[in-house]
């Protein structure tokens, strides 16, 4: 049995950004709700948390590959 930090890693590699902007609205959602226990805010709050990383890694990657280094150490965007 996989424990949670695990599946959401495996999660987070296979998730679209779009597919982890939803996800990240659902733990939204969830923290919002007056039903939620104090454990599972925290767990849904962790969750997110771990999203949001997904996603900061993936946005800078894209960024990394939209400049480019010229031959005068200028950087060039394409």
């Amino acid at each position: 049995m996989k424990d949670k930090d695990t599946a959401v890693q495996e999660e987070e590699r296979t998730l679209s950004l779009e597919e982890t902007f939803e996800q990240i609205e659902e733990v939204i959602a969830r923290l919002e709700t007056e039903e939620i226990t104090l454990e599972e805010s925290f767990q849904e709050y962790n969750r997110g948390m771990k999203l949001l990383q997904h996603c900061n890694a993936t946005i800078d990657q894209v960024e990394k590959k939209v400049l480019q280094i010229n031959e005068d150490g200028g950087l060039d965007e394409f």
